[in-house]
């Protein structure tokens, strides 16, 4: 008779989902709101660039940094931090102006003038957001290590990292209502407290799996089944070994992982922050107008999201190895995207066949990132995992940087042409093919599975 399991990991997963969909929820305040702050404070789209930039700047320096912090606190205390941290960012955009005026003013004391002050106080807050939202997915791979054997990570991880999607629905259904009725910087403030109730929770129900009073020795014994044996070593060990990041970079698995982030993840930060300023520039859609086109848009990433992380489940159960299973299943993945190509020569019908296309793109991306991440706990030590998350992070975020301030110049130049579709066809070409271009050259780094010994 076969035992019965248990299924408490997937409380945890469930904390995981709702924690993403805070982070992006908070992170994509500013761009629904962006053409009400633009005509408010007469942004270019090069400052918004800037401003966008930096949070991704933040973000990826952090990133560097996040996955070590977790490895070394612990998940339990370094998540609270996190969100504590990317909360009170969050909050305090309301108060970039006054943030904004007071930096300018003592810049000014020291000689530094001419700096918009709505820009260096927006500035300053998405510093403090990307700071703190940086340890979120090193956390949350970590846990996903921790709590679930290496079958079901891909799937754990597509369903959490499905949080991100939510959130990006949640945005454009409450923030420009909150907005039209108590203004921009209640928006900010409300949103941002979201993130203190989910601690409670979090300190609740977590604990280390070893340590996990509702998690019943069937439950662990599955969690634990297909260990290493040198992850099954670190287990017992009293100190966790602190791995430097130059030995981490010597191995073409991480450069493998590295350089995925770094193609692909720009592509989502492009879309997530700049898709309301595209459905104005072309269309001329502000406010509730985008609500609904934007929901539909990132519903459609949940089911690239949950479903991504379940397809290479196809090819390891005909006897891949998880590593192989998945990298097939990415292949199939990275030439989705290639819709986005599209985008634009059929724009001219609705604004609906660049909504529809670019959440197909979209969809594809969150399935990418569910099995990317995976990739990492497939080959690494638990021990390691959430410092070379945070190494591709890193990565992915200045791709982030790369992205942001490509589309501002190129808005800027384009719309001074009378031509501002010009930039936006450019920016889809890049988006679309990015993923190929990542996937052969992982593939060239490492063609077969081959675990990490340190």
């Amino acid at each position: 008779m076969k035992k019965h399991i248990g299924n408490y990991r997937w409380t945890i997963c469930a904390l995981l989902f709702f924690a993403t969909t805070i982070n992006y929820l908070d992170r994509q305040v500013l761009s629904l709101l962006h053409p009400t702050l633009e005509e408010e404070f007469g942004w270019t789209k090069t400052d918004y660039a800037n401003i966008t930039a930096t949070f991704q700047f933040a973000y990826a320096l952090s990133m560097l940094f996040a996955g070590r912090f977790i490895d070394r606190l612990g998940t339990k205390k370094g998540f609270t931090w996190a969100i504590i941290i990317w909360s009170i960012g969050a909050i305090i955009h309301a108060y970039a102006v006054e943030m904004g005026t007071f930096t300018t003013t003592v810049l000014g004391v020291i000689g530094i003038s001419g700096l918009s002050v709505s820009v260096v106080g927006f500035i300053i807050a998405r510093m403090v957001l990307g700071f703190g939202e940086s340890a979120n997915f090193p956390a949350a791979i970590k846990t996903t290590a921790e709590y679930f054997p290496k079958r079901e990570r891909s799937l754990a991880t597509g369903i959490f990292n499905s949080g991100a999607n939510i959130g990006a629905v949640l945005a454009p259904l409450s923030v420009p209502w909150i907005a039209s009725h108590w203004g921009w910087q209640a928006t900010f403030m409300i949103v941002g407290g979201v993130g203190f109730l989910w601690l409670i929770f979090w300190w609740i129900f977590y604990d280390e799996p070893k340590d996990q009073k509702r998690l019943s020795a069937t439950e662990l014994e599955y969690i634990l089944s297909d260990d290493e044996p040198q992850e099954i070593v670190q287990e017992v060990l009293p100190e966790t070994p602190k791995v430097p990041w130059y030995k981490l970079l010597s191995f073409k698995q991480t450069w493998a992982f590295v350089i995925g982030k770094f193609l692909t993840d720009g592509v989502w930060w492009f879309f997530l922050f700049w898709l309301p300023s595209f459905l104005k520039d072309q269309y001329g859609m502000t406010g509730t107008d985008i609500m609904f086109p934007l929901v539909v848009l990132y519903s459609m990433t949940m089911i690239g999201s949950v479903g991504g992380g379940a397809f290479p489940m196809y090819f390891i159960n005909k006897g891949y190895s998880p590593y192989d299973g998945r990298m097939r299943a990415m292949f199939i993945i990275a030439l989705i995207p290639l819709v986005v190509l599209l985008s634009q020569p059929f724009g001219h019908y609705s604004f609906w066949v660049p909504v529809i296309l670019i959440g197909i793109g979209t969809s594809a991306h969150q399935a990418w990132s569910a099995n990317i991440f995976t990739t990492v706990s497939d080959m690494f030590p638990k021990y390691t995992v959430a410092s070379v998350i945070g190494i591709g992070g890193m990565a992915g975020g200045m791709g982030g940087v790369v992205m942001s301030k490509l589309g501002g110049y190129l808005f800027d130049k384009y719309d001074a042409l009378g031509s501002i579709q010009t930039g936006y066809t450019i920016m889809f070409t890049i988006c679309a093919v990015s993923y190929l271009v990542a996937w052969l050259i992982m593939k060239s780094l490492v063609p077969k599975m081959k675990l990490v010994k340190i």
